[in-house]
This record gives structure tokens, C-alpha cells and sequence, in this order.
């Protein structure tokens, strides 16, 4: 039985391999003599060879000798195929498919020396997503091949010769070039010369040759050009604003994977790459595409590269020379393209030369190198005509801590910036309106641990102002940079800071200040040598203005400073524990000669109170100093003069009442030599948080010769103290906005005064006489003390015009009596009835003389006489005097 059951499974094993054989044979013998007319009645495809095996248990095919052609070129809803091949092989043939779907696919194909035509189909129909006719191959082989690849419009795509080339899973249908990504696969083999791509009417792409050895793919004289000129670009595609030319002699990549939308790769090597980028003025730009692929690097080098770009007017914009690039771990994906900066990497080095930049103003870098924790920029050259800027740099460079992308802004941490030998100008641009200025790109407050300045000489200009510094250095730490809450620019914070420069100018409409020396601190000033000379001279001054102003000549042999003070933030402070002035020499001119200026004048008191910030200075020192006043007015001939000799001031608490719970009085106090005769010493207070701005003032001075004065009445007044001294001058005067009031005290002996001519050459007798009636010429040895009450004040005038009211209304009280105004009226009547006389005089002479002149037109004419009797009959003149 059971013998019977195995012969019966042998007959029958044998029999069904014999009808395998029978139809492999007879499906053979078909194929070699139908197929060809099969395919070409039931595909789109004519097709012979020569030689063709097929084993239909496995799908393998061998063909040989094979020519192909589209049945109908003109069907592009077909890949269209022409040309031959001299050998195929085909393993996992899918003929279920081929023969009842019409899709060709196979798990591996080979290819020998194919030469071949192939026009791919039209896009996938996006509104059913179905393919048409596509061609599946899940390997590829090709030996020296020779394929050209043209789109359904017939227009060139892709062409390479002596192809050598292995690809796994391969996929390409003209739906890839769409995205970008004409071929995909996952691994690779290729070898090839000549090659050509052309995604679009825009560039054309050339290789000279490809090679790969070990998954390591070379690629020589690659080149991408475009197919139309910049014109042609710009007229054809007004919407696009760049086009690119780039060329690589070599490049070299290892382990490329093309695998759906992402490409990958490692150890990038480009060789020597130049890239031109044309710019174009693009009247519309379009949306920003989505990008649809990912491109990941495992390592990208780039050696000796050139970069240019160029305007629209073919002038460059930007260009490098020899830059050199090492990146490690580069990732470009949609996530990254819509970010600040599109890529992501582990680690960055580039280097480069000759980096110029021109634009609205102009940037030249001799060499730079940048990585992640740092920077060095050498020899920059920055110019602007429209700026009028001129710079020359040294060196720029910087650490980092770190820099990464949050939220889609730069996020730095910067450790030190070293800014070297900055030579040149900077000319600041006029602001024609406020604008706003969101800098979105960077997150703030951006921290910066230290900037250095070093070894610089700058001139820097604000409306025809020039400051100029020399050997300039600065060390600024903990510096913070934040917007502007307002959107008007960015607002600095320093905690710690020291500048110093020599040498230091600065230029105004009027003034030339320098300073041999300047050290700026945190917490201590110190300035050597400070001059602020005018550069008109008073006359000049004088026609410049349109009304009355100061003209100061100030020097300072040294000024020091040292406390605490914050300037460059929104919360300024300055609290000075000490401020030293020495050796001061002040001249202060001023002319009555331009019109009143018509402001009121705030006293010192309201000044301080304006500042808007905490201020206070607990003890400043003036040593060692001269003070000058001089003034004129129409009727002057020349300046009076006041002088203020071995001035010595000190002031207590100099403040602008803004800080809570601290005194807000100001304590003057001076000591000097008057007129370099006599010792003045004045006390002066006031209260800065007092909003009535009353003040105190007393003084004294002792043994004036009273000609020593005359250097200041005499010029303007026409008076001078012919004899006379001031024994001792006393007054204690308080005041606010309105007016002064107080008590004077003067004790003098022999004061006897001159009335000069309007040219101060000659004395006026008379008139000299007459005031000298009325003068008190000497006070006694306990004069008595006079009030000053309720002098009024002109709020057009300072605060010194108004003490020297109260100081001018003691004198007249003293010298002219308590009824100083009466006396003062009688004066006045007394010298205008003598102007009165003198005039009647001069009118009487007037008229004797004008009697003479007409008598001597009406007598009769004499005969002149003859010879020497001449001289003796001439009627000689009367003198005007007569």
C-alpha cells in the first residue's frame, strides 16, 4: 500500500516537472518569436534582439542585443524609450504585471552598454494622484551606458556618458524633479563623464566626471550656469531676485543616500568653488515656498572658496577670496528654513580674505576666522560718503559663550570683544524723524561680559561739532544691550567701565576744547590741562549773536572727581563724594551791546531742581583759582573789569533733591582776593527742594583802595574814584525769584570821584564838582547800617544781576544819604541844570559869531593896497573866544 501511494507521488512529482520543462521550453520558444509582436500589440514599445532566455520559475531574463522605440513618440502619457542596449539582465521579472496591468517591474535590472533616449511622461495628475505607465526597478545596474533624459515637452533634462552606475531601490519620474529630487535611492555606485541636468529654463548643471570608489563619490568640474543672460532674466522673471552661477573643479562626497525627500551625506569636500549671485530689483517677490525636502551632512568642507555678488548695475555688493569652511553635522529641513538662520550644525570653522562689502557704505576685511566660541576680523576698512565716514580697524575680536537659536531668535552670550587701533572719522547722519526699529532676529537683552577699545584715535562729528580723541582706550564690563521700550533704538547698561584718552578736542560753533589727559571711570575722573578757547574773536562774537550771551576763556590745570555715577542706562545717578578743581583761570565776557535776551532766567536753586536725575556732590572744591568778569554796553569805551584772584570756593552738598531722606541745602562758600586789592569772603546757601527758591547771601571785604574799582566803572560809567579807601564792606542779603532784601554796611574815608568825557580822557570840572557835593566822602569809624528793601528783581537777568542790585542800592543809600533816591533826583537836577547852562553858553557864542560874520559881508569893499602897506591896513580877526 505503501509503495503504491509513492510510486503514484514520483509519477506524478515527474510529471508536473515535465510540464514545468515543457511550458518553460514552449514559453521560451514563444517569447523568442511572439513577444516581440506581443509588446509591441499590447505596450507602447517595439522591441528586438537577438538573444532572449527566460526561466519562468524564477522571472529571470537574458536578453541581448535589444533595440527599443515608442510604438508613438508623440504619447507622453508614456515614458517614451529609443535606442539599444547590448545587454539585459532582468531577475524577478513581474510578467503577471507586464502582461495584465502593463506595469513593468523587476527586483534587479542590468543593463550593458546601453545607449538610450528616454523621454519621461507628464507629472502625476495632482487631482487623482495616479501614475501613468511608471517603470518600478528595485536595483540598477548600468555599464557604460550612454543615457540622455529629455522632459515630455522634449526639452533636455539629463545626459551622462560612460555610465557606470549601481543603484538600490531606484526611483524617478518627472514628479521628482518637481520636489526637487529628480532620482531617489538608497544606495549607490556611479562612474560617468559628461554629464548634464537641466531642472528648469533657468540653469543647466555640468560634470565632467564622476567616480565612486568605496561609497566615496567624486565629482570633477562641476559647473552651474545659466541658460539665459542677467537681462533676459530680469525681463522674463521680475518676480525672482537672484541668479546664481556656481562652479566647482572637484568635490567629493561618501555614504549619499537619496531617499525619499531627504538627501544625506558625509565628508563634503568642495575644491576651489566660485559662485557669482546676480541681484535683480524684483517688483514682486513671491510667497516664500514650504521647503519639501531635508538635507542632512555628516560634514562639510569647503577650500579656497570665491564668492561674489553683484547690484543689478553689475557693480559688486559683496565678495570673498579664499574662504575656507568646516562644518560638521549640518541639518536643512522645513523645521530649519522658516528660522533665523535655516540650518542647524555640531560645529562651524570658516576663514577668509580679501571680504569687501559695498552698499550704502563700504566694508573691506583683509582676513577673517569665525567658530562658534570666537571671531577675529584684521584690517577692516569702513567708508561712507553719505555718513562721511572713514575707519581703519586693526582688529576685531570676540568669545562666545554660547549662541543658539530660541524661539526662533539668536540667543547670544558674548564673553569679550576686543576692538584694536580704530583710526579715522565718523560724521553721525541728521535725524529727520524718529523711527522705530524692531530688531526681531536677536533675542534681548543681549549680555556682553567685557568690550576693550585699545590704542585708537577717532574723530567723531555731530553737526559740524568734532570731537577728536587720542590714544583713546576703554574697558567696558557686564555691559547689557536692550530695546528701547518706545521702538526708538536700543537702550546700554554698563556696570563697571574706565576710558581714557590724551590729547582729547572738541569743536564747537564757538569753542575749541582740549585736554591733555582724560581718565573716566565708574567711580573716579581725572582730567589734566583743560582749555576752552573761543574761536571768534569778541567782536565777531558779538555779531553772531542775536542776543546778549556769555563769551567764556576757561582753563583747568587738573580736575578730579571720585564717588559712584551711572550714565548709560534709563536710571542715571551721580553721587560724588568729592569734586576737586585746581588752578581754574575763568574769563567771562559779555556784551550790552545784541538785544536783551527776553527768557526768564531760573536761579541756580530751579536749575538743579530740573535735572531730572539723582545728583548730589557732597564736597566740591575750587583751589587756587582767577575768575574775570568783564562787560560793555553801547556808551562803554571798553569792558569793565572785575577780578577774582586767588578764588578758593567750597560747596556742600551740591544736589538735584531727588533723593528721598537726604538734605537738600546747598552751602557756598568763597574766599578770594578782590580786584587783587582786597580779601572778599561770601557765604551763600539755598535750598534746592524749595520751590519759593529763596536763598541767603552775606559777605565781607576789607582796606579797597577805591581807584581799584576803576577798572570797572570807568569804562561804561565815565567815573572814576580819584581818592578814597573802603575800609570794610559788609552785607547780608536774602532773596528769591522776585526780589532781594537784606543790610549793608560800609565804612570809608576820603571817597572823592571824577566825571569824565564820553572818551574817558578828560574831567568834566563842573560836574565833577557838583556830584562831589553830594557824595558822603567819609562814613565815620562806626558807620551806620542801611537797608536794602524789596529790591526787585528782573527775571530777564541772572542771579547776579540781582545781588548786584542789592549791592548798588546799599552803596547809593550810604554814600548819598537814607533818602538816597531824593538826594540821587537832586543830583540829576543839579547836573542837568549846569548841561542847561553850558548849553545857553554855547548857544550865545553861536551867536556873537554868526553877528560878525554877517556885519562883515555888509561893510563897503576897501581898495587893496599896494607894497608892503598891504599887510599893515589888513583888519585882523576877532578870536572865538571873544
Amino acid at each position: 500500500m505503501k509503495k503504491s501511494w509513492v510510486k503514484k507521488f514520483l509519477i506524478t512529482t515527474a510529471i508536473l516537472l515535465g510540464i514545468v520543462l515543457l511550458a518553460n521550453f514552449g514559453f521560451n520558444f514563444w517569447l523568442k518569436n511572439k513577444l516581440p509582436g506581443y509588446i509591441k500589440k499590447n505596450t507602447d514599445y517595439k522591441v528586438t534582439y537577438k538573444i532572449l532566455d527566460v526561466d519562468l520559475t524564477t522571472g529571470n531574463i537574458f536578453v541581448t542585443g535589444i533595440t527599443v522605440n515608442n510604438k508613438n513618440p508623440q504619447n507622453t502619457e508614456v515614458i517614451g524609450i529609443q535606442g539599444t542596449v547590448d545587454t539585459l539582465k532582468i531577475s524577478r521579472f513581474g510578467i503577471f504585471d507586464a502582461v495584465f496591468n502593463k506595469r513593468i517591474s523587476s527586483t534587479d535590472l542590468l543593463l550593458g552598454k546601453p545607449n538610450l533616449n528616454i523621454i519621461l511622461a507628464k507629472p502625476i495628475d495632482k487631482r487623482t494622484g495616479k501614475k501613468k505607465n511608471p517603470v518600478v526597478f528595485e536595483n540598477i545596474r548600468i555599464n557604460k551606458g550612454t543615457i540622455t533624459i529629455f522632459r515630455h515637452t522634449k526639452q533636455p533634462f539629463l545626459k551622462i556618458n560612460q555610465l557606470d552606475l549601481y543603484v538600490e531601490n531606484l526611483q524617478m519620474t518627472e514628479e521628482s524633479v518637481e520636489n526637487k529630487l529628480p532620482v531617489v535611492f538608497d544606495r549607490y555606485s556611479i562612474k560617468g563623464t559628461d554629464f548634464f541636468f537641466q531642472p528648469d529654463t533657468i540653469y543647466a548643471l555640468k560634470i565632467g566626471k564622476i567616480t565612486t570608489s568605496n561609497g566615496q563619490m567624486t565629482v570633477e568640474k562641476f559647473r552651474l550656469d545659466p541658460v539665459i543672460t542677467f537681462d533676459q532674466f530680469k525681463q522674463n522673471y521680475p518676480q525672482k531676485k537672484q541668479l546664481f552661477q556656481f562652479s566647482i573643479p572637484k568635490m567629493e562626497f561618501k555614504d549619499v543616500v537619496l531617499k525619499k525627500n531627504a538627501i544625506s551625506l558625509s565628508q563634503a569636500f568642495f575644491h576651489d568653488p566660485n559662485l557669482i549671485i546676480y541681484t535683480a530689483n524684483a517688483t514682486k517677490v513671491n510667497p516664500k515656498k514650504r521647503i519639501n525636502f531635508d538635507v542632512n551632512l555628516n560634514g562639510i568642507k569647503l577650500e579656497n572658496a570665491t564668492v561674489q555678488i553683484l547690484k543689478p548695475d553689475g557693480n559688486k555688493l559683496f565678495s570673498a577670496k579664499e574662504l575656507n569652511l568646516n562644518v560638521s553635522q549640518l541639518e536643512f529641513s522645513k523645521e530649519t528654513s522658516e528660522e533665523m538662520i535655516p540650518v542647524r550644525y555640531k560645529d562651524f570653522n570658516v576663514t577668509g580674505r580679501a571680504v569687501a562689502y559695498s552698499n550704502t557704505e563700504n566694508i573691506i576685511c583683509e582676513s577673517f576666522g569665525l567658530d562658534p566660541k570666537q571671531g577675529t576680523f584684521r584690517n577692516l576698512a569702513i567708508t561712507s560718503s553719505k555718513a562721511a565716514t572713514n575707519l581703519k580697524v586693526n582688529q576685531v575680536a570676540f568669545t562666545m559663550n554660547k549662541w543658539e537659536l530660541v524661539d526662533r531668535k539668536l540667543n547670544l552670550d558674548v564673553n569679550e570683544i576686543l576692538i584694536d587701533r580704530v583710526s579715522g572719522f565718523v560724521k553721525a547722519q541728521e535725524k529727520t524723524g524718529q523711527k522705530k526699529t524692531d530688531i526681531k532676529g536677536i533675542q534681548f537683552p543681549l549680555a556682553v561680559k567685557k568690550v576693550t577699545l585699545k590704542n585708537s584715535n577717532i574723530v567723531y562729528e555731530k553737526g559740524n561739532q568734532p570731537l577728536k580723541f587720542n590714544n583713546l582706550n576703554a574697558s567696558l564690563n557686564q555691559l547689557e544691550i536692550k530695546q528701547k521700550a518706545d521702538g526708538s533704538g536700543l537702550a546700554f547698561n554698563v556696570k563697571k567701565y574706565a576710558i581714557s584718552t590724551k590729547n582729547f578736542a572738541y569743536k564747537t560753533k564757538f569753542y575749541n576744547m582740549t585736554v591733555a589727559n582724560v581718565e573716566f571711570g565708574d567711580d573716579k575722573v581725572k582730567i589734566d590741562h583743560f582749555v576752552m578757547k573761543p574761536l571768534v574773536s569778541r567782536g565777531q562774537f558779538i555779531k553772531m549773536i542775536p542776543v546778549e550771551r556769555d563769551l567764556y576763556d576757561i582753563k583747568a590745570t587738573q580736575i578730579l572727581a571720585n564717588g559712584s555715577w551711572e550714565l548709560f542706562s534709563k536710571n542715571k545717578f551721580i553721587n560724588a563724594s568729592n569734586v576737586i578743581i585746581q588752578s581754574a583761570d575763568a574769563n567771562i565776557f559779555r556784551s550790552k551791546i545784541p538785544k536783551d535776551d527776553p527768557k526768564e532766567k531760573a536761579l541756580y536753586s530751579k536749575m538743579l531742581r530740573s535735572i531730572k536725575f539723582p545728583m548730589r556732590v557732597n564736597n566740591l572744591d575750587v583751589k587756587n583759582s582767577i575768575l574775570v568778569y568783564e562787560e560793555d554796553t553801547p556808551e562803554s569805551a571798553g569792558p569793565g573789569k572785575l577780578t577774582f584772584s586767588n578764588f578758593n570756593m567750597n560747596v556742600k552738598n551740591l544736589n538735584s533733591a531727588k533723593a528721598k531722606g537726604k538734605s537738600s541745602r546747598v552751602d557756598i562758600k568763597i574766599n578770594c582776593s578782590f580786584m587783587n586789592l582786597s580779601p572778599l569772603a561770601v557765604n551763600w546757601n539755598f535750598d534746592v527742594a524749595n520751590p519759593n527758591d529763596v536763598f541767603s547771601i552775606s559777605g565781607r571785604t576789607t582796606s579797597l583802595p577805591v581807584q581799584g574799582i576803576n577798572p570797572f566803572i570807568r569804562p561804561y560809567l565815565h567815573v572814576t574814584a580819584t581818592s578814597g579807601t573802603i575800609q570794610e564792606m559788609l552785607f547780608n542779603f536774602k532773596g528769591n525769584p522776585k526780589e532781594i532784601s537784606g543790610t549793608f554796611n560800609l565804612k570809608h574815608k576820603g571817597l572823592k570821584i571824577a566825571i569824565l568825557d564820553k572818551h574817558n580822557h578828560e574831567k568834566k570840572g563842573v560836574l565833577t564838582a557838583v556830584a562831589n557835593l553830594f557824595i558822603k566822602s567819609d562814613s565815620g569809624k562806626f558807620p551806620e547800617e542801611v537797608a536794602v528793601e524789596n529790591v526787585a528783581r528782573d527775571p530777564t537777568k541772572s542771579f547776579f544781576n540781582l545781588f548786584w542790585r542789592g549791592i548798588e542800592d546799599g552803596l547809593k543809600k550810604t554814600l548819598l544819604g537814607k533818602n538816597a533816591d531824593k538826594t540821587e533826583a537832586k543830583v540829576k537836577k543839579t547836573v542837568s541844570a549846569v548841561k542847561d547852562m553850558k548849553h545857553s553858553v554855547n548857544e550865545l557864542k553861536q551867536e556873537v559869531k554868526n553877528s560878525k560874520e554877517q556885519k562883515q559881508k555888509e561893510a563897503p569893499p576897501h581898495k587893496e593896497k599896494k607894497g608892503f602897506l598891504k599887510n599893515v591896513f589888513k583888519k585882523k580877526e576877532t578870536p572865538e573866544t571873544e
